[in-house]
């Protein structure tokens, strides 16, 4: 019995790992620009993209959660990013971002536009 649950933990992880991966993998790779020329065409996708963080602010929610956002320029194109916790990268550091983008999203009776919820996000 032991063996036999060791080879379905096994299974069980190799199976995550292989989700994991292809989570990444399904990631569209785009840019601000791209992105805000045609927002309907990335609405609820994964996508990757880079460039320089600006306007970098920190701020805790009601309920005691500290999240960041900023503007993700590249050109003459920025597309916000939001995410939990405390920000990886500083002010003007090139970074790139993984996450998924919503053209409109609705919260507690506030509206924002053209943003991506960031999963990863390095800074290079």
């Amino acid at each position: 019995m032991r063996l036999r649950w060791g080879i379905s933990a096994a299974v069980l992880v190799s199976l995550l790992f292989a989700l994991m991966l292809a989570r990444t993998a399904c990631a569209r790779e785009a840019t601000p620009g791209a992105i805000l020329g045609n927002p309907d065409n990335f609405d609820g996708q994964t996508v990757t993209i880079r460039g320089t963080v600006t306007n970098l602010r920190t701020t805790v929610s009601r309920k005691g959660n500290p999240y960041y956002t900023y503007d993700l320029r590249q050109g003459d194109h920025a597309v916000r990013v939001f995410s939990f916790g405390k920000p990886t990268c500083l002010e003007g550091s090139p970074a790139t971002v993984e996450g998924r983008f919503t053209k409109t999203k609705r919260i507690s009776g506030r509206t924002f536009h053209n943003e991506v919820e960031a999963n990863t996000t390095r800074c290079n």
